[in-house]
C-alpha cells in the first residue's frame, strides 16, 4: 500500500522569523524619514542604472558654443560646465560611478571583515591577535588610509573601491565581533554547544544568521561613507579619472570656475549630500525597525 506523506508544516522557528520580518517591515514603513530615504535611494539607483537612456547627451560630449550655460538654458536643464558638457548627463553617470564604488567597497569590507569578526568574537584565543591588528589599522583615519592605499595602487575606479573597502574592514570587524560576543552568551547557543554542535555549525546556524540584521544596518551606514570617500579620492585625482564622470571629479573641475559658474560645484555637491542623507535616513529607520527591543510593538 502506498504511503501518504503528511504535508510539510513550517517549524515554529521559521514562522517566528516570518512574523518578526513582517513586524520589522511595518515599523519601517511607519517611519516617514526612513520611507523618504528609501524612495530617494530607489530613484537614485534607477537613474544611475538608466543613465544611458535618461541622459540627453553623452557624459563627455563637449559643446563649446554653450560653455557655462546656466541651469534652465534651452537643452540644458542643469546647465553646462567649462567645456559645454551637460551637467545633468554627467550627474547621472557620475551617480552610477559613485554608487558602484560604494556598493563594491562595502561588499569587499563585509566579505573580509565578517569572517574575521566572527572568529575574533567566538574564539577567545584568536581574539587578541585580530583585535590588536584591527586597532592598529583604526589608528589611521579612514580617509587618510583610503588616500594612502589609492596612491599606492594608482588612480582608477577599481582601485578606489579596493582602497575604500580595505579602509572599512576594521569597522566591520569590530561590529561583527561585538555582536558575536553578545550572541555567544545567549542560552540557545550554550544549549547547542552542550548538545555537541561543532563550532562551525554554531557560527553558521546560530550566530551569523542572528547577526545579519546588525550587519545590514552597518552596510547602510558604510555605503554613504564610501560614497564620500570616492568623492574625496576623485577630487584629489586618486579616484576615477577624467573624462569618465564622477561627482568628485566634477567638484574638482568646478573649483577653477566656481566664481563664474557656481552651479558647476553646487549641483554635484547637492547630489552627494542628497544621496548620503538618504542612506543615513534609511539606515536609521532600518536600525529602529530591526531593534530586537521593539519586536513586540
Amino acid at each position: 500500500m502506498a504511503t501518504v506523506e503528511a504535508p510539510l508544516v513550517d517549524p515554529p522557528r521559521v514562522a517566528g522569523a516570518r512574523l518578526r520580518r513582517g513586524r520589522a517591515v511595518r515599523r519601517l514603513l511607519r517611519s516617514p524619514l526612513a520611507v523618504t530615504g528609501l524612495v530617494v535611494l530607489c530613484v537614485a539607483v534607477l537613474a544611475a542604472l538608466l543613465a544611458p537612456l535618461l541622459a540627453p547627451y553623452g557624459p563627455s560630449d563637449a559643446h563649446f558654443d554653450a560653455r557655462f550655460d546656466p541651469p534652465g538654458s534651452p537643452g540644458y536643464v542643469l546647465g553646462t560646465d567649462s567645456l559645454g558638457r551637460d551637467i545633468f548627463s554627467r550627474i547621472l553617470f557620475g551617480l552610477r560611478a559613485s554608487l558602484l564604488v560604494g556598493v563594491l567597497s562595502v561588499l569587499l569590507a563585509l566579505v573580509v571583515g565578517v569572517p574575521l569578526g566572527l572568529i575574533a568574537g567566538y574564539f577567545s584565543k584568536l581574539d587578541g591577535v585580530i583585535s590588536r591588528l584591527t586597532d592598529l589599522v583604526l589608528a589611521f583615519p579612514f580617509l587618510i588610509l583610503a588616500v594612502g592605499l589609492a596612491a599606492i595602487r594608482g588612480a582608477s575606479l577599481s582601485n578606489a573601491a579596493l582602497a575604500i573597502g580595505i579602509a572599512q574592514v576594521p569597522g566591520i570587524i569590530r561590529v561583527t565581533r561585538s555582536e558575536t560576543l553578545r550572541l555567544k552568551s545567549l542560552d540557545y547557543v550554550a544549549a547547542a554547544v552542550a548538545e555537541g554542535a561543532s563550532d562551525l555549525w554554531v557560527l553558521a546556524r546560530h550566530i551569523f544568521p542572528n547577526a545579519t540584521s546588525v550587519l545590514i544596518v552597518q552596510a547602510t551606514v558604510a555605503i554613504p561613507a564610501a560614497i564620500l570617500g570616492e568623492a574625496v579620492l576623485s577630487f584629489l585625482g586618486l579616484g576615477i579619472q577624467p573624462p569618465s564622470p564622477s561627482l568628485g571629479t566634477m567638484l574638482s573641475e568646478a573649483q577653477q570656475a566656481i566664481s563664474r559658474a557656481p552651479w558647476t560645484a553646487v549641483i554635484p555637491g547637492l547630489a552627494i549630500m542628497v544621496v548620503t542623507l538618504a542612506f543615513n535616513l534609511f539606515g536609521d529607520g532600518l536600525r529602529d525597525a530591526l531593534d530586537p527591543r521593539a519586536s513586540r510593538r
